[in-house]
């Protein structure tokens, strides 16, 4: 069997080679390789006339109307032209006139033409169809095939003699033009030895234009017309790596056949009784003669066959396969190279040198010790660990590597750890021990302990680890999945873990958990105003004092920005909670120094205690959040204890933000108007626009119910956008009506934030067609208290506009009276809290006629809210007041009962009568 292996190998790569079918592109290969060495020239019988780009540049774009053809073949009969074969599509009509001036020179020239029929994908997949001439073109011409087959490789190699298209056989063009019979014959292969720049090649234009030296060249000679021009696309891939135009590869193919060079592969026959040559040559020679010659008897072997194939594919047209020849002939130098390799001693020499090249360069430390531990290999990565030279190493027991255990454990044991890693799935054991560096420092390993029986005997080897770096790292992450990097406090994880330890503590005591959530008041505007390290610093500040406040027995966590959690047991603590959360928020009312700067900083905290505030850590941390929120927006600077009511409350608001969206989508909101008067004759100057909701089973229902929660939710722009809209439609109406009726609308802050409020304004003005000057914007000091640069700009865009801004209720700020000089208002309104008692209360008196003065002075228009009598009205006007609202005058309104009362003819002034 071993005698005859080298053949069967043989046997077998040809088998393999043969079901696969490489072998036909190594036959491609030297085929085309032969085509290269051989060079042969057109026989000068077939002249292309080209649609070049010559032509198309003096013609213009293609295609081409089909007169100029009927004019091409009339130049080409004058010529004296043979057949004429064109390779362009007439499968579907053009102008009739030119049709009938092709079909008229087809009769002409007496049936010589060749016209061609192809098949065409269909663009969905479906079956191929078939495009065949126009009929009254295809009765006065020859039909022909031009479809050639493309390879697997993207080559054209092989030309049919015809094709069946339909329930007819069709001969192929280059087929017709030489005049062969395509019945019945297989396709043959082009012979591209034959060179395609040696076919005559005419321009299309100067036949056209009757060129005497152009039509010299067709005389006598068998015509292709058709595209050679690149941006025709007519291109196709042939061997060697060029490309031809459609008409040329038509031409090569009439050539072979005109030179009888229509090429086919020979028997196999011939093939296989090379192969048994071969076979039985290195069957006789194996053993008898040595490698160098038999590699030179297969060398030769090969050159031989080879020149053979080129001398007869050059001489006859047949094509030698030699393909499986070269394959055995490969497969037979690939025996010989394996039988003169000694597979056992490489493969030893071959792992040798993988061990010694994958130990040397490891960056663990590799330790191989033998049967009595003492070490016998040391690589560079031990020496990096514990800083010994393998000089310093080998032959020292490995217990030298090992520190002595501070708590008297025995050194880890190489010989059990690796007895005990044959016992394993893997072959290792992973064990961590203590490890001395050369200068005595102690430090973590982890050794990857295993064992071999050797020629030696018995075997040990040792992958060392130095993670020192690991566990300090795995300490680090530890600690920042526990805490806070910013401040280092606990994180909202720890909290939670230790808010269950210290219930299951206290739930054993019987005693409570308090949670204290604490949150900043206006630490946004210290990061806008001083930037985010800034805030940064405030945040550690708060941390700290926080930390110390608290004292020892409490857990201080940050929860996330702006917002802490202090958690402890109340068993532990020395005062009641309300006492200690109170000090807690008195502790912020000394400055908090950062560096250079001190800032102001004021805590709202909410309240949660185990068991009423919660049953859980999840339960005290939502309960806690939510008195958080009921403080910041009841008590600033102070804490409030959670009760089962904070929730109620909450849900109630919920539940009404959810009703109020059902609301906008039901179009349940109604537009109510108050109107505004001239205090000296009562008579009608504008209307406020005022939101009311007609609620299904509640009738309508208070704007001081639903407002505060419509202005605090993703509704208010929503809303807002919808009160502008209906309030400036309403106004244009009442204009069209003939009566200018200013109206007043409450801007809300959402439509500052969401864009850019005057473009908003400016578009609702042109949709609406609204006088600007009957439309009036009222702003509150929470609108103001915005961004100041980008509310000031927005309200000088909306004054340009011709639109008024009002200060609505003024007074009752802090900083009114900066607004008046900072913004550009028209006017203000004075806030009912101050007309309601202004007969009785002087202060009221003095501040009201105060800020009439200051208005006046500063060219300001005053509306006075809440008039409910003529007294307080006539008071009003003796201090300069020119308009007002309230009650007296008229309630809020549908716009249908204010029509009706005061936009008819017949109404009556309102006036001291």
């Amino acid at each position: 069997m071993k005698r005859y292996r080298p053949h069967i190998l043989v046997v077998i790569a040809l088998a393999v080679v043969l079901s696969t079918g490489w072998h036909c592109a190594l036959r491609n290969a030297l085929t085309d390789m032969r085509f290269a060495w051989q060079s042969r020239a057109a026989s000068g019988n077939v002249v292309v006339v080209a649609i070049d780009a010559p032509s198309i540049d003096q013609i213009g774009v293609w295609p081409w109307p089909r007169r100029l053809h009927a004019e091409l073949l009339h130049r080409l009969e004058a010529a004296g032209a043979q057949d004429v074969a064109f390779d362009v599509d007439f499968s579907t009509p053009s102008d009739p006139a030119s049709d009938e001036a092709f079909v008229k020179a087809l009769r002409d020239v007496g049936g010589s033409t060749v016209l061609p029929s192809f098949k065409q994908p269909a663009p969905n997949g479906g079956a191929a169809y078939i495009d065949h001439p126009l009929k009254p073109f295809s009765n006065q011409s020859w039909p022909a095939v031009v479809n050639v087959a493309v390879e697997s490789d993207g080559l054209v190699r092989r030309y049919p003699f015809g094709e069946k298209l339909g329930d007819a056989l069709m001969p192929s063009m280059a087929v017709v033009l030489a005049g062969q019979d395509a019945n019945r014959r297989p396709p043959f292969l082009i012979d591209f030895s034959i060179q395609a720049a040696s076919i005559p090649s005419v321009s299309y234009v100067d036949v056209l234009r009757g060129d005497a030296a152009t039509l010299d060249k067709v005389r006598g000679k068998k015509i292709i017309v058709g595209a050679t021009a690149l941006e025709l696309g007519d291109r196709f891939s042939v061997p060697n790596g060029r490309i031809v135009s459609g008409p040329v590869l038509q031409a090569l193919a009439a050539e072979s056949i005109l030179q009888n060079r229509m090429l086919r592969w020979t028997s196999d026959a011939g093939m296989m009784l090379g192969l048994g040559l071969i076979c039985l040559l290195m069957i006789y020679s194996w053993r008898r003669f040595a490698p160098g010659l038999r590699v030179a008897i297969l060398i030769a072997a090969g050159a031989a066959i080879e020149l053979v194939a080129t001398l007869v594919q050059a001489r006859w047209p047949f094509v030698i396969d030699t393909s499986l020849f070269h394959i055995a002939i490969i497969a037979y130098l690939t025996a010989i190279a394996l039988d003169e390799i000694d597979f056992r001693s490489l493969l030893g020499r071959i792992a040798e040198s993988r061990f010694h090249r994958i130990a040397m360069s490891l960056g663990d430390g590799l330790v191989c010790t033998d049967e009595d531990h003492r070490i016998t290999v040391w690589n560079p990565g031990a020496s990096a660990i514990f800083g010994y030279m393998p000089a310093e190493m080998i032959g020292r027991p490995f217990e030298t590597l090992c520190a002595v255990p501070a708590d008297g454990d025995p050194r880890p044991s190489m010989h059990d750890a690796a007895r005990q890693s044959l016992l394993v799935p893997g072959g290792a054991v992973v064990v961590e021990f203590e490890g001395r560096r050369k200068n005595g420092e102690t430090f973590p390993v982890e050794a990857s302990f295993s064992g071999w029986q050797g020629t030696d005997g018995f075997q040990y080897g040792a992958i060392l680890r130095d993670i020192s770096v690991r566990k300090r790292e795995a300490e680090r992450v530890r600690y920042l999945a526990e805490h806070d990097a910013l401040t280092g406090l606990a994180n909202r994880d720890m909290l939670h873990a230790s808010l269950a330890s210290l219930i299951t503590a206290a739930e054993h005591r019987s005693s409570n958990v308090a949670l204290l959530v604490l949150g900043l008041d206006g630490f946004q505007q210290i990061n806008d105003m001083f930037g985010h390290a800034a805030g940064d610093r405030v945040l550690r500040a708060v941390a700290e004092r926080l930390t110390a406040e608290a004292g020892a027995g409490a857990i201080v966590a940050r929860l996330s920005g702006d917002e802490y959690a202090v958690a402890l047991d109340c068993a532990d603590a020395s005062e009641p909670i309300a006492e200690f959360a109170e000090r807690i928020a008195r502790a912020f009312e000394t400055p908090l120094a950062t560096g250079t700067r001190q800032h102001r900083v004021r805590i709202g905290i909410g309240v949660a205690v185990h068991p009423d505030g919660g049953r859980n850590a999840d339960d005290l941390l939502s309960n806690g959040h939510l008195a958080l929120t009921k403080a910041k927006l009841t008590r600033r600077g102070s804490h409030l204890i959670f009760e089962s009511a904070i929730r109620q409350e909450l849900e109630n608001r919920l539940r009404l933000e959810s009703e109020l969206a059902l609301a906008a989508d039901r179009d349940e909101f109604e537009l109510f108007y108050q109107p505004q008067v001239r205090l000296v004759d009562g008579s009608l100057v504008g209307a406020e626009a005022l939101i009311r909701w007609r609620h299904p089973v509640r009738g309508y229902v208070s704007p001081a119910e639903f407002m505060p929660v419509v202005n605090t939710s993703a509704l208010s722009e929503r809303i807002a956008n919808w009160v502008m809209e209906t309030a400036c439609r309403q106004a244009r109406a009442w204009e069209i009506s003939g009566n200018e009726v200013r109206v007043a609308i409450n801007l809300s802050p959402s439509q500052l934030d969401s864009g850019d409020l005057a473009r908003s304004v400016a578009e609702l003005l042109d949709a609406t067609g609204l006088a600007p000057s009957l439309l009036e914007l009222e702003v509150t000091e929470d609108i103001l208290l915005h961004d100041e640069a980008r509310v000031l700009d927005m309200f000088k865009r909306i004054q340009e506009l011709g639109v008024r801004v009002l200060f609505d209720d003024f007074g009752t700020g802090y900083a009114s009276l900066s607004y008046l000089k900072k913004f550009p208002l028209d006017g203000l309104k004075i806030d009912r809290s101050f007309v309601l008692d202004l007969l009785t209360d002087s202060d009221d008196a003095a501040i009201v006629g105060s800020t009439i003065g200051l208005s006046r002075q500063l060219g300001l228009t005053v509306v006075a809210e809440g008039i409910e009598n003529r007294a307080t009205a006539n008071f009003l006007i003796s201090m300069g007041c020119a308009e007002g609202q309230g009650y007296f005058f008229g309630r809020p309104m549908p716009s249908e009962a204010f029509e009706r009362q005061f936009l008819t003819i017949e109404r009556a002034i309102v006036s001291a009568a």
